[in-house]
């Protein structure tokens, strides 16, 4: 675009309009984004955990509708015709000057791409008319004055002690502690040993994030203490206790403790952000290795955790060479996986027909992924990234994979000269699956690693129990080991909420040929479970039958089943905490309601669900 082109150009009425009810869309939604983050706040001084949770779930689609509300007011004001290659152009420029000043450009623009993406043909996805690349910086954003990204406190003055008291108080949360000073000395003890402290030196600051995070039951204190050279981050949970008073449960100082905290697989966090990209950028300080699209993600911004994360995907491609293949392990009846294997993700698409036994549809298995998107994932449920139109090179697939493609699922592929476009698939962290870690840790004689696996896959169930979900399929492959030996579960088209199942004891057998039949003698309901049946499928190695029975027989029982569906019935809403319980202070009164009970090998991270 030459200079003598680009005055003429921005002459545009229509194109500065529709840049301006672009951005009237954003700035409603990201309002009505910040008054769900800013009701937690009174949800959590309250304990209304059920409205919480509900404003939670119903969080992740303001978004959608806010996009969909700005696509029909444009495509009502202005017809095809008058939406040219020219005007948009000019409405992106005109929507870039627009953005000087706003406290969240990088939020906007990625809503520009989302409203020109549905509006415009997928050939425009790649070039002028969306921001592939971010264009407005998030650096030194100005914040207001009232309430900066952070606080910083200067324990020198008056002591350590006395310094975290002033970090919890400043939030005044509108609940009364049952013994501050207790909670905030057993604070200080652990910051103090964890970071070496008492070599503190004279500058020592602790800067904490000015808005609390809120999540189920718990409210979290954000954090870092600066000693010198040296950054130091923590996290300091408070919940009720069952006296209705506040509590500070721990204090987090491992790194490893809080990146679990902001795991991929658990719910996302309520938090009031004037600046979102000021709170990404220091809890990246805490979390280095943490990608900025799952921080994005996980404070609830998942469109804008999505965009990043194409933008790291499409960097990666680029500066790498090795091919798109099948994924190991065992082959699904209904989705297709696939990976590259310098990326650490998974691709998966939906099949186009499931043999038997398999009874769903396309349309089913997507209210699965959605069902998951909306729930507890409890930190055992792979959160999923959703994606339509992708392209990938072609000369990047293997023969297998794509002739795997063609054969499953032909109505989602397209090829366009050198591209393979799918038009529908999941992305998702990749994993170990379950059966391959026992496999391997059976071939290397590694006790140890084999009941770690079973341990956890039973855990795994039992908080997906607690948070009203029932797996469906549980068979090993479903299952996948994270980088940090955690089992999570990532197989969602056969999952069913708890209280819609029911639970039931094989009946005895009638006579000799009932129990010879190899067909059920008994009718057999669609939601009925028959957990005792469990051990056949699952425990057929001696090795692994030895340890299942050693710390999960339980969920060979209906009883197990039946006592924590008829508790979610009644109301209950279980603690879950996100940190191994050996590291919480000795407040135990904090857990309102008995949490569901694991093997004492293998404390479980949990965190409040509903």
């Amino acid at each position: 675009m030459t200079q003598q082109a680009f005055p003429k150009l921005l002459s545009s009425q229509i194109a500065f309009d529709i840049a301006r009810t672009i951005l009237d869309g954003f700035d409603k939604h990201y309002r009505l984004f910040r008054q769900a983050s800013q009701q937690a706040r009174r949800y959590f001084e309250t304990a209304d955990w059920s409205t919480a949770q509900a404003a939670a779930r119903e969080r992740i689609d303001y978004y959608d509708k806010r996009v969909q509300e700005c696509v029909h007011v444009l495509e009502d004001e202005y017809s095809p015709e008058e939406l040219t290659d020219l005007v948009w152009r000019e409405t992106k420029l005109h929507y870039i000057g627009l953005l000087s000043g706003h406290k969240q450009p990088e939020l906007a623009e990625t809503f520009f791409n989302s409203v020109s993406c549905i509006i415009l043909h997928r050939s425009y996805y790649h070039n002028d008319y969306i921001f592939v690349r971010p264009v407005i910086s998030t650096e030194y954003i100005e914040t207001d004055d009232l309430q900066p990204t952070y606080r910083v406190y200067y324990p020198a003055a008056d002591g350590l002690r006395f310094a975290l008291k002033r970090v919890v108080t400043n939030f005044q949360l509108n609940v009364p502690f049952a013994d501050l000073d207790r909670d905030v000395a057993q604070v200080e003890a652990r910051i103090t040993e964890a970071f070496g402290l008492d070599q503190a030196e004279p500058n020592l600051q602790l800067h904490v994030l000015s808005s609390p995070f809120f999540r189920n039951k718990g409210a979290y204190i954000v954090g870092r203490a600066i000693n010198g050279p040296r950054d130091y981050p923590f996290v300091i949970p408070v919940l009720h206790n069952r006296q209705g008073e506040l509590v500070l449960d721990t204090v987090l100082t491992d790194v490893y403790h809080i990146t679990l905290l902001f795991s991929f697989t658990r719910a996302y966090f309520l938090v009031d952000m004037e600046v979102p990209s000021a709170f990404v950028g220091f809890l990246r300080s805490l979390m280095p290795r943490k990608p900025r699209s799952e921080i994005y993600t996980v404070l609830g911004l998942q469109k804008q955790g999505k965009t990043l994360f194409y933008r790291d995907y499409l960097q990666h491609l680029k500066h790498s060479s090795d091919r798109f293949q099948i994924a190991p392990g065992i082959r699904g009846l209904v989705m297709l996986v696939f990976e590259l294997p310098s990326f650490p993700y998974v691709f998966k698409v939906i099949k186009d027909f499931y043999p038997p036994p398999k009874d769903t549809t396309r349309a089913l298995v997507k209210e699965k992924y959605l069902l998951v998107k909306h729930h507890d994932r409890v930190g055992r449920m792979a959160d999923t990234l959703e994606y339509s139109d992708v392209a990938f090179p072609l000369a990047r697939f293997s023969e297998e994979l794509l002739a795997e493609l063609k054969e499953f699922a032909p109505s989602l592929v397209e090829i366009e000269g050198e591209r393979i476009i799918v038009r529908h698939l999941y992305i998702e962290r990749r994993m170990v699956p379950l059966n391959i870690y026992l496999g391997n840790a059976q071939e290397q004689g590694n006790e140890e690693r084999i009941e770690h696996g079973v341990i956890e896959y039973g855990n795994a169930i039992k908080d997906l129990v607690a948070a009203n979900i029932f797996p469906g399929d549980m068979l090993y492959k479903n299952f996948g080991v994270t980088r940090h030996g955690r089992v999570v579960f990532y197989d969602y088209d056969e999952i069913e909420y708890l209280t819609d199942c029911h639970f039931r004891d094989i009946p005895e057998a009638r006579n000799e040929e009932d129990e010879m039949s190899a067909e059920p003698w008994y009718p057999i309901g669609k939601h009925d479970v028959f957990p005792e049946q469990f051990g056949r499928f699952l425990l057929g190695n001696p090795r692994i039958r030895h340890y299942f029975m050693k710390h999960h027989a339980d969920l060979l029982t209906r009883d197990y089943w039946q006592s924590h569906k008829d508790r979610i019935l009644a109301g209950v809403v279980d603690d879950v905490f996100p940190y191994p319980q050996q590291i919480r202070f000795c407040n135990h009164q904090a857990i309102p309601t008995p949490a569901p009970q694991h093997s004492p090998a293998q404390p479980t991270i949990l965190e409040n669900t509903q």
